[in-house]
């Protein structure tokens, strides 16, 4: 891979920051730390217009007392198959679970299929954490 040289220029303060994100998260050289911060970037940015394909998971935690979430999880995932390519299902105790849903699709799919769960009562908390599948 060929590699283009560019010049950064950093205040004295920052620079030594970044120095030690960089030394804890294990960089060995600040190029790399800052090529990794450009592609987190461009990708985040390209999330937001909600174009092209993503994948990610979906994490919730829900109680599965409260009305009918079990079965309305149940019926928003077979709605969405398409968008789900696992789920992971883990009682934490007597009343509370948590789910991992693997998910796949258009970025907009995906974002409403998450929506949806998170606004279902008796889900407590939802995170979509996605990226892109190619960049």
């Amino acid at each position: 891979m060929t590699m283009e040289r560019v010049g950064v220029s950093f205040e004295p303060e920052l620079l030594v920051k970044f120095d030690e994100l960089i030394k804890k998260k294990g960089y060995t050289n600040r190029s790399e730390a800052i090529r990794d911060l450009v592609r987190k970037s461009l990708i985040e940015a390209e999330i937001k217009t909600e174009k092209g394909s993503v994948i990610g998971t979906l994490t919730i935690i829900y109680d599965h007392d409260v009305g009918d979430v079990t079965n309305r999880l149940l019926h928003l995932q077979h709605h969405h198959h398409s968008e789900i390519s696992s789920t992971t299902h883990i009682h934490i105790d007597e009343h509370t679970c948590l789910e991992v849903l693997v998910v796949r699709g258009k970025a907009k799919d995906v974002r409403k299929l998450a929506d949806n769960i998170n606004a279902l009562k008796g889900v407590r908390h939802g995170e979509l954490v996605i990226t892109k599948t190619s960049f």
